[in-house]
């Protein structure tokens, strides 16, 4: 049964849409694939969950798989790859408070991990209810995206930065770094994600990068900790 495409009269040419096979069982794929205006492919995505248009990669979590992630370590790992996609990236987190009844995390660490994704990394974040209006939330923002590159919306300017750049940035959410250890660290390792899995004795070979500063890294990255102490800290 195909749902109601009152809502979305413009959708001509249809949005290409391609869903990780992992989610091909969840609520959002089977509401956009009942669609009309939709050209649905299930495959693996090396990166995200949903891509929209060849243009916007949506990762999307609920707030228990968002919690989930905080605790075995892999949101900042999965956040840094994220923000240097090729694509425009965003965070769908789709839930209620309700469903964090019996969670122990404190509200602070979820606040903690939030601000980490949209201030230090710079990737939008978008809130839904439910399966329905999360389908709906990433029609609506690829909408808007290809009226943009279409010229139908006017902009003040251009966002993007550049990849360097955002790269930089990017390293200065790790403890220790600032502007000038961030760019000795991707002269030497060439990449965010080679720095990332460097090991401690690689990165103590950068200059200005003691065990000190080395161990802090490893430790904000490392997805073994059971408690991902970075997004504990109220101040972030």
């Amino acid at each position: 049964m195909k749902i109601s495409t009152q809502a979305f009269p413009e959708i001509n040419p249809p949005l290409s849409v391609i869903v990780d096979d992992r989610e091909a069982n969840c609520g959002p794929a089977a509401v956009l694939a009942a669609m009309e205006g939709m050209s649905i492919k299930f495959q693996r995505l090396p990166l995200g969950d949903y891509l929209i248009d060849n243009r916007l990669l949506a990762e999307r979590k609920t707030l228990m798989d968002l919690i989930a992630s905080i605790q075995d370590g892999r949101l900042f790992r999965q956040g840094c790859r994220l923000a240097t996609s090729q694509y425009r990236t965003v965070i769908l987190l789709e839930g209620t408070t309700a469903s964090l009844a019996d969670n122990k995390m404190s509200r602070e660490a979820i606040q903690g991990a939030i601000i980490t994704l949209t201030l230090i990394l710079g990737i939008p974040l978008l809130r839904s209810r439910h399966s329905e209006e999360s389908a709906k939330l990433l029609i609506y923002a690829a909408q808007q995206m290809r009226r943009v590159a279409t010229g139908a919306l006017p902009r003040k300017g251009r966002r993007p930065k550049g990849k360097r750049r955002t790269q930089l940035t990017l390293l200065q959410g790790l403890p220790g770094i600032g502007p000038e250890r961030a760019r000795q660290l991707l002269a030497h390792f060439g990449s965010v994600e080679a720095i990332l899995n460097a090991q401690l004795e690689e990165l103590m070979t950068v200059p200005g990068i003691g065990k000190g500063v080395a161990r802090d890294i490893r430790w904000a990255v490392n997805e073994g900790e059971t408690e991902y102490s970075i997004f504990n800290d109220p101040v972030l």
